[in-house]
Formats: C-alpha cells, sequence, structure tokens
C-alpha cells in the first residue's frame, strides 16, 4: 500500500477527530452560556413574581371586598395599591376564568392587551411564558385564593419580558456565529495540528522506508557472497579444506560483515525506538581514551601510520562507558581506515568552553565539502577514492552521531590542515 496515501488517510482522520473534539466543545460552552444567561435574565423576573404573589394573596385573602360581576377597575387601586413591583401587572379572575379586576392598569391598555390573555388551568402555581397578539411576551403566575368572604377566585400575576427576550436572542445570536466562526478556525486549527502531529509520522515512515531499502541493499551483498562461494564448495565435495582456504575465508570475512551490520542496524533501530537506557557512571575520559587506544596504536605502527595522543582534560564525565568506547573504536577505525602508510591519527581531549572536547584527526584522504554535511547519514558512503573499501556499511557515523547526542553532546566533522579529517565531540563534563 503506498505510504503517503496511508499517511494523508491518518492526516484527514486526525483532522476530523480534533474538528469535532473541538465543534463539541464549542457547542457545549455555548450551551452553557446560553442556559446561564437564560436563568440569570428570567430569574429577576421570577423573583419579583414569587414575591407579588406573596404580597397579593395578603391583599386578597384579608380584603373586605367582593367582586362585582364583570371587570372594572372600581377597587383596584385600594386592593392592590400596595404591589411592591411597578412592572407585576395583577389580573383577577373568578373559576370560569373571566377577569373580575385588573389592577391599576387603565381600561385602554386592559382592553388592548390583557384581555385576549387566555386562561390555563393545567398551568397554576407554575411560573410560564405567554405571548400577548403574538408580539408581546409575558412571564404569568396563577395561583388560586380566597377572599374574606370566601369567595373563590384565580389570582394571575404578569410582568413584561420583552427586553429579555430581545437580549436573549441578541446573544443567542452572538454564541451562534461565534459557534460558527470558530468551528471554521477549529477547522484550520485541526489541519494544522494535523499536519504538525503527522510531521514525525511523515518524518518515521520515510526513515523507515530508506532503512529498509537500505539494509535489503547491503544485506543483499554478502548474502550472495556467501550464497555463491557455499555453491562453489558443494561443487567439489571431494576437495580438502586445505584447498579451499580462500573461499572459506571469504565466507568468514563475509559473515563476520554481516553480523557486524545487523549489529550496528539493532542498534539504530533501538535507538529510534528509545530502547536503549544509558548505564551512566562518572569516570576519566582520559583513562578510557589510553585504554581504547592502546591496541589501534598497535595496529598503526603495523601499517606504518604515525599514532599520537594528546590528552589533556583533567575532568571527569558522567556517561556510559561502554557506549564511549563504542564511540571511540567507531572514530578509530574510520580513521585507520582512511589513511595511508606515513599518516598522522591524532586522539586529543581538552576542556573548552566548561566542557569536555575530543578529538580524532587524520592526514588521510578526507571528505569532500559536498559529503561533509552528510557523513553522519546512515548508509552514506562517500563515491571516489574514499570508496575504494567498501567493507563499511555506512553506519558506524550514524551510530557515533546517536551516542553523542544521547549524552547531550555534540558531533561535527571537519578539514584537517593541512590535510585530512577531524572529527570533535562536545560532551557535558560531570
Amino acid at each position: 500500500m503506498n505510504g503517503s496515501g496511508i499517511i494523508r488517510r491518518q492526516q484527514i482522520k486526525n483532522m476530523l477527530y480534533s474538528l469535532i473534539a473541538f465543534s463539541i466543545i464549542f457547542i457545549a460552552f455555548g450551551a452553557v452560556v446560553f442556559n446561564q444567561v437564560r436563568s440569570s435574565l428570567f430569574s429577576k423576573l421570577d423573583d419579583e413574581l414569587t414575591t407579588s404573589r406573596r404580597i397579593m394573596e395578603e391583599l386578597v385573602t384579608g380584603a373586605e371586598w367582593s367582586p362585582a360581576p364583570g371587570p372594572g377597575p372600581g377597587d383596584a387601586p385600594s386592593l392592590f395599591g400596595s404591589i411592591r413591583s411597578p412592572r407585576v401587572i395583577p389580573l383577577l379572575r373568578d373559576l370560569s376564568g373571566s377577569v373580575v379586576n385588573f389592577g391599576s392598569v387603565s381600561s385602554t391598555y386592559f382592553e388592548q392587551y390583557l384581555k385576549s390573555i387566555p386562561f390555563d388551568e393545567t398551568s397554576l402555581n407554575t411560573i410560564v411564558f405567554i405571548k400577548i397578539r403574538n408580539l408581546y411576551f409575558f412571564r404569568s403566575l396563577t395561583v388560586p385564593v380566597k377572599t374574606q368572604s370566601g369567595e373563590e377566585l384565580y389570582l394571575q400575576l404578569l410582568i413584561n419580558a420583552d427586553s429579555e427576550r430581545s437580549l436573549l436572542l441578541h446573544i443567542s445570536f452572538i454564541i451562534a456565529v461565534s459557534i460558527g466562526v470558530f468551528t471554521v478556525l477549529s477547522f484550520l486549527a485541526s489541519f494544522i495540528l494535523s499536519q504538525k502531529t503527522m510531521r514525525p509520522v511523515k518524518t518515521a515512515w520515510n526513515r523507515q522506508t530508506e532503512f529498509v531499502e537500505n539494509v535489503s541493499h547491503e544485506l543483499r551483498t554478502p548474502l550472495t557472497v556467501i550464497q555463491n562461494s557455499i555453491e562453489a564448495l558443494l561443487a567439489a565435495p571431494q576437495e580438502k579444506i586445505i584447498d579451499r582456504s580462500e573461499t572459506l575465508g571469504l565466507l568468514l570475512n563475509e559473515t563476520e560483515r554481516l553480523s557486524k551490520l545487523v549489529t550496528d542496524m539493532l542498534t539504530l533501530a533501538r535507538s529510534d525506538g528509545t530502547m536503549t537506557e544509558l548505564q551512566k557512571d562518572l569516570f576519566s575520559p582520559d583513562l578510557l581514551i589510553r585504554a581504547v587506544c592502546e591496541p589501534y596504536a598497535e595496529l598503526a605502527e603495523s601499517q606504518d601510520k604515525n599514532f599520537r595522543l594528546e590528552l589533556d582534560c583533567p575532568a571527569n564525565i558522567r556517561a556510559d562507558k561502554s557506549r564511549i568506547h563504542q564511540l571511540l573504536v567507531i572514530l578509530l577505525d574510520n580513521a585507520l581506515k582512511y589513511t595511508d602508510p606515513k599518516d598522522d591519527i591524532t586522539v586529543g581531549s581538552r576542556l573548552l568552553d566548561g566542557r569536555v572536547c575530543l578529538t580524532v584527526s587524520d592526514t588521510g584522504i578526507g571528505i569532500s565539502d559536498a559529503a561533509m554535511d552528510r557523513v553522519f547519514d546512515r548508509f552514506f558512503r562517500e563515491s571516489g577514492a574514499r570508496a575504494r573499501d567498501r567493507s563499511g556499511s555506512g553506519l558506524g557515523l550514524s551510530i557515533a552521531r546517536w551516542i553523542v547526542e544521547r549524552h547531550g553532546g555534540t558531533i561535527k566533522a571537519g578539514h584537517n590542515e593541512p590535510k585530512g579529517t577531524i572529527i570533535t565531540v562536545m560532551l557535558p563534563k560531570s
């Protein structure tokens, strides 16, 4: 399956998941804000109705008054003159629902607006919304009352809610627009976030693809050599081992190369997954360098190469001793591999800007400017004179960079003067 297609589909899924999550959050937030605003707006009206109900009930039950048939404002001032909230309009209804008193409002106001208010006996003791002439909105509370003379009536209290409803509609519009705007912004944010979250996946995928391709290429050569050598041995079973010593030697070399390649690939695979933990100890880098360089000094002498140590680091470092040993082996192997007889190899150490500086320099064939930035890439091997020895896998310096970076240090390659290469490693001291 195409890798880019898989990654794109996963990116779209991540974007949709983020968009849905953002949308749910915005809608939930808008709903909470709307309900809180609505509750706050109408709670004041409802409190006024509740307070006025208590006052009105006391007035009605304590008054020596009997309503005349039909509505009339005659006794309204004396009956409802102590209304605490001027916004509350009281109506008295008989048991059939007809209005028998409409409080302190004018008869014109009553005829134009209040007369058409429907009476719903099922909504007693409950604050409800009512609409008058499809234009005006009121909060209404209807309760049963009894006068001092025993007359049973219904007391209906009204309070206008047009301004609160208008404000609520305006706020709901603002919330709806805000949700729409933020949903669009969340779409853009989801797209950007999905790209950012998939970036390391893309990098890992590309590195994995490149790694598999390079591994396949690197394994093919030793496996082919081993297969051909074994086939040659099987073709002449009567021959003695001494007659096939050259073929067996080739088999041994390729097997060792294959084993080292697998070990290096396993190291890099573990480094990608952060599976390898460092076992840090406090030690002197100079003592470790001397111990590691001892066999390489003898090897350099056997190859007629000049090997020198210039160690001047009094500080200790806290690091994984085996990994630093591996780092030095990689750098020394490369120095010996790419130098000729009479060339110089120098290993140095010193304190520089509060850090431990390790250098491995040589006067060998060097590295071209074009390849200088890629020498630490996996499986990279420079073409030309430096590639005359193809025994390497191109993984050594990649492992070296991983070791240094895991220790919080830096590694870089440069040109040595007058010729050759110098590898500089900077590590934090203890």
